[in-house]
């Protein structure tokens, strides 16, 4: 059946059988344009998406290094540890939720064990870490999931300023004694120490629906 058709069927549905109303062009109009299904060219779809996980991705950075600033100015970095283990992951929750993605950090060298790859992560990653490693540039990537309704953004998160090292560097030097004591007391199985700057720390990944995708368009 036509297109057509089924405006008619809702106009029936809206004003109701036998209805004296008139259908005015306005509301028909409307419900016209609100049939519409709209095409979307792929490679149009997977631009959209690379410039919303970029969006994304910088809001939740952005947030994430004001926040560990703040409580470092506050309470110093053995009490900034203790900020990321209680609210860096609400924060990442936030900005999902309000995005209507979902969002999180990979590392293999993870230290929150939250921050463990899953296994479609794991080939992003040994992709970035061996670009980083031949001197090729790390670029943001969109991914398909799901037969394609979900669209998985990640990015590279390198080690950026001697700031991150006070957690991330070596221990005896970058990381003092009372830091190492409170890495060793809130992550055990802590595997993300050692770093240098420029150093792949993880990635973004995202989790994009494709119809959040086409809306934006």
């Amino acid at each position: 059946m036509g297109k057509n058709f089924y405006i008619l069927l809702l106009l029936i549905g809206l004003f109701g059988c036998g209805s004296n109303e008139k259908v005015s062009k306005e509301v028909f109009d409307q419900v016209n344009k609100s049939m519409e299904i709209k095409k979307v060219n792929e490679a149009d779809l997977i631009k959209e998406a690379l410039k919303w996980g970029d969006e994304i991705s910088l809001e939740a950075q952005n947030q994430l290094i004001t926040a560990l600033q703040n409580a470092i100015e506050e309470k110093g970095v053995p009490g900034a540890i203790d900020f990321c283990n209680i609210r860096a992951l609400p924060i990442l929750d936030e900005v999902g939720s309000r995005y209507n993605v979902k969002i999180r950090r990979a590392s293999h060298r993870y230290r929150n064990p939250n921050d463990k790859p899953l296994e479609f992560e794991e080939l992003i990653l040994d992709a970035y870490a061996y670009n980083l490693e031949n001197n090729i540039s790390n670029e943001p990537n969109i991914q398909k999931l799901e037969n394609g309704e979900i669209l998985f953004y990640s990015k590279a998160i390198q080690i950026p300023s001697t700031l991150c090292l006070n957690c991330h560097g070596n221990i005896g030097k970058e990381i003092s004694p009372e830091t190492e004591k409170k890495l060793k007391e809130l992550y055990p199985e802590d595997k993300a120490t050692g770093h240098q700057l420029g150093d792949l720390r993880g990635m973004w990944s995202i989790q994009i629906p494709k119809k959040e995708v086409v809306k934006r368009m």
